[in-house]
């Protein structure tokens, strides 16, 4: 990798979602997971199990925050209560990074609980920009917008996702998190081809991936994040690391939660088929870094 496209994110290694059904293994055991990533609607109020649960293991290990209620694309104003909580949850969790996703999910003020596409055009990119750098002002620190799955397109589009996407990083100045099987939901669904995805974005900005299983409803490919990550996926994985180098990587499992090992062993997939990549790219498979103290 050449020093232009150094990520601009910590190297953190693999990671996993902390969910409430593994809380007290985590606690009990502190795994060599190398850090966590939360939900961070689920831990925003202070005090609470879900609370108590992060401020314990984030004394052990680096923390990601990953919120779904931005509506970063939206067009109501920014929620600025949510805003006050998350930078109050930042500023004492102290995240390696904060993450939503290109998305939009309000309007009139209801929420609509999804993550809905934005429009690929000019005036939307500019709009989002603005939104983006706002928020950053506000938390005081870079953020990375993930590539979310989608169902339908938007009529009207003047350019496509990952350009949209590309250029939303540069303009505000905020960090990609590249979920990958998205990517691969996206491409079978609207039929591109995902390593055209893969290869226009800017890979300095790439600072996260995300891995996760998909379900099939007839022809239609759906982000379910219930099962393992498809051969297919790890190909794109590898394809990835190949091309930009090693990321934070990061299983998703949030439907019909397995056992913890069984998560462990995602990661295990992730890292040889990150090694794959690597090692086209004739560099060496990092060392797993495992707990470590709060910084």
């Amino acid at each position: 990798m050449t020093h232009d496209d150094a990520p601009m994110f910590p190297a953190l290694g693999a990671g996993l979602g902390l969910r409430r059904e593994h809380f007290q293994h985590v606690l009990a055991h502190r795994p060599a997971i190398d850090w966590f990533e939360v939900i961070t609607e689920n831990v925003m109020v202070p005090g609470g199990n879900p609370r108590r649960v992060l401020e314990a293991v984030r004394r052990d290990y680096p923390v990601v925050l990953h919120g779904v209620s931005l509506s970063i694309g939206g067009l109501d104003p920014l929620n600025q209560g949510y805003l006050d909580e998350l930078a109050a949850l930042a500023h004492a969790i102290e995240p390696a990074w904060v993450s939503d996703h290109l998305c939009w999910g309000s309007a009139h003020g209801i929420y609509a609980h999804d993550l809905l596409p934005v429009a690929y055009t000019e005036e939307s990119l500019a709009h989002v920009a603005r939104r983006v750098q706002a928020v950053q002002e506000r938390l005081g620190r870079r953020m990375l917008l993930e590539n979310p799955s989608t169902y339908m397109q938007l009529a009207g589009n003047e350019m496509s996702e990952w350009d949209f996407l590309g250029e939303l990083a540069r303009r505000a100045d905020c960090g990609i998190l590249l979920d990958v099987n998205n990517v691969f939901v996206s491409a079978h669904n609207h039929g591109f081809d995902a390593r055209d995805y893969l290869g226009a974005l800017p890979p300095e900005r790439i600072g996260q991936i995300h891995l996760a299983g998909h379900s099939c409803d007839g022809d239609l490919l759906i982000d379910t994040h219930d099962n393992q990550v498809r051969d297919e996926v790890w190909t794109l994985y590898a394809d990835t690391i190949a091309a930009i180098g090693a990321r934070p990587t990061m299983i998703e499992w949030d439907a019909q939660v397995p056992a913890f090992d069984v998560l462990e062993g995602e990661l295990a997939r992730a890292a040889e088929w990150g090694a794959r990549g690597l090692a086209r790219r004739g560099e060496p498979r990092p060392p797993r870094k495992g707990r470590r103290d709060a910084a």
